[in-house]
């Protein structure tokens, strides 16, 4: 076994615990293998070990490797870094997700760019939930107005939320921050009362058993499946 396969099973194996840990079936949390700066071949080897979803950061770096990966079949791009204006055509045209939508304008334009053929483009909207001042997202307090207008675009599927949280030490402490953003994504799937809303991505490579105990039910990881950058 080369070592990529033993981190990537390494990582399924983490995810899988910390579920069980939380009481969880491991199928309720997915893992999402950040691919940005690692190279087409490095993504197509995860692939090759069952990986299916791939998170890129940089939206030119993804879609040269979305056509350089073409002829792989059932991969699914998801675009998790912060998105401008001048670049929602590229992502509409080509991705299959958007973690990132923190403003209306940004979701009003992946809406009108979305090319008919395709299904409707998965959206999550990224929640500063810490308030980390670096940090992009729409504050907890402006989440369920940006939601409720979202969940009405059309070529666009409101999946869930988001959120990227300034890190802290120990296990109870990265909890309490990843609960703060599962109560605001219970209260918003009762208040929208949409069926797809089912998505809470969070947590990545150094607090994922700490996401996965808080309700997490997509864990963005990439170094510790593709190694150090």
């Amino acid at each position: 076994m080369d070592e990529l396969s033993r981190r990537y099973q390494a990582v399924c194996e983490r995810v899988t615990q910390a579920a069980l840990r939380a009481g969880r079936t491991p199928h309720s949390v997915h893992m999402l293998a950040v691919s940005k700066t690692f190279p087409a071949d490095a993504v197509a080897a995860v692939a090759a070990l069952g990986q299916r979803d791939f998170g890129e950061n940089y939206v030119q770096e993804g879609v040269d490797k979305i056509a350089a990966l073409k002829g792989v079949s059932g991969l699914v791009w998801h675009c998790i870094g912060p998105l401008q204006s001048n670049k929602t055509r590229q992502v509409a045209e080509h991705f299959d997700w958007v973690h990132s939508v923190d403003r209306l304008k940004i979701a009003q334009r992946l809406s009108e760019q979305r090319p008919a053929h395709l299904p409707p483009l998965q959206v999550c909207l990224q929640v500063n939930i810490d308030g980390g001042p670096t940090k992009a997202g729409v504050t907890p307090s402006e989440a369920l107005a940006l939601a409720q207008a979202v969940a009405v675009l059309p070529r666009l599927a409101l999946r869930g939320l988001m959120t990227i949280p300034d890190p802290v030490e120990g296990f109870e402490a990265q909890v309490a921050v990843h609960m703060q953003a599962k109560r605001l994504f219970d209260g918003l799937q009762v208040t929208l009362g949409l069926p797809d809303f089912d998505t809470l991505s969070m947590g990545m490579s150094a607090d994922l058993e700490a996401a996965v105990q808080a309700g997490s039910s997509m864990v963005r990881v990439g170094t510790a499946v593709f190694g150090g950058r």
